[in-house]
């Protein structure tokens, strides 16, 4: 797999246009003023983007990716619980929360995998383990399957690593790239998420049951133009039929943590890539959903020791 790897970071996924205005963006002395673990955070000049990571604890590094649409917040309660045996790494992903928007190849997935290489690199972190929530699961795998990272374990919190099969994948993909391509939608869907009802609405498809707080910097997210239009453009540019195919060459052990009450990505998917990955190791979480790690976040953080421990 080493004519996988990536000896820098393509041109084509560095900034090519000017940012959106401050009024579409999450601003750090403006929106991060409470932001989560605040004291952890600090920005980075890599791969042409400047991000938003968050830096604690002590010990071999893991690396936290978040799912899409949502940021270094999701990391909120279950950081400060592997902060003591590790030193944990959390960036918002580019376009995300407080980390600047790429041009449109750099929100594909080879385009994430090779924006944190270089965020890895610029740092000088080598990652020991990986936990990946959602889509992240799926960057952190395409590193693997690239050699950019070498952890003991892949850790994929609901993973979405595999394509939306039937109708609903014939449509998805076509509609996240029409959407995204239109200027004016993610400032409709900014002004739709000023409706108090419709975030809450929104993570209660996922599943899963959070608190006041949880839902708060959602909404914060939500109501951000910016931030909508890299989530919406992400999904448009992603595309996980190849990583499907090469699942089976990963070389780093891959743990399929599955949220029993996940609305958003089926359980039973993590029993297809078993299938897929022989030596693949599914671990249910009775009764939580999509958002398990910010549900039950002890109870997370304490599976993510004893797997990194095995």
């Amino acid at each position: 797999m080493s004519g996988l790897r990536r000896s820098s970071l393509p041109e084509s996924l560095t900034v090519r246009r000017a940012p959106p205005p401050d009024s579409e963006r999450l601003l750090w002395e403006r929106d991060g003023a409470d932001w989560p673990n605040r004291a952890a955070s600090r920005f980075v000049v890599a791969g042409g983007l400047r991000w938003h990571v968050q830096v604690m604890g002590q010990g071999p590094v893991l690396l936290l990716l978040h799912g899409t649409g949502a940021a270094t917040h999701s990391w909120r309660d279950l950081a400060p619980c592997l902060a003591g045996p590790f030193t944990v790494i959390a960036p918002d992903l580019p376009g995300h929360g407080f980390t600047a928007m790429p041009g449109p190849a750099g929100l594909s997935l080879p385009g994430m995998a090779a924006s944190i290489q270089a965020l890895l690199r610029e740092l000088g972190f080598d990652v020991a383990h990986a936990v990946g929530h959602s889509a992240g699961a799926a960057i952190l795998v395409q590193l693997g399957l690239e050699e950019a990272i070498r952890p003991k374990a892949i850790i994929a919190l609901n993973g979405a690593l595999l394509p939306i099969s039937g109708l609903a994948g014939r449509v998805f993909s076509p509609m996240a790239k029409i959407l995204a391509s239109l200027g004016p939608v993610p400032h409709f869907f900014a002004r739709c998420a000023e409706e108090p009802a419709m975030v809450p609405r929104l993570l209660r498809d996922t599943g899963s049951r959070l608190d006041a707080a949880g839902i708060q910097y959602y909404a914060r997210l939500a109501r951000s133009p910016g931030h909508v239009a890299a989530a919406l453009g992400m999904m448009a540019q992603w595309d996980l039929q190849r990583l499907r195919q090469e699942l089976p060459l990963l070389r780093v052990p891959l743990h399929l943590v599955v949220g029993g009450a996940d609305r958003t990505i089926a359980p039973s998917e993590a029993f297809r890539i078993r299938d897929r990955l022989p030596g693949s190791v599914v671990t249910y979480l009775r009764g939580l959903g999509h958002l398990a790690h910010e549900e039950a976040p002890e109870k997370v953080a304490d599976l993510i020791r004893k797997l990194a421990e095995a």
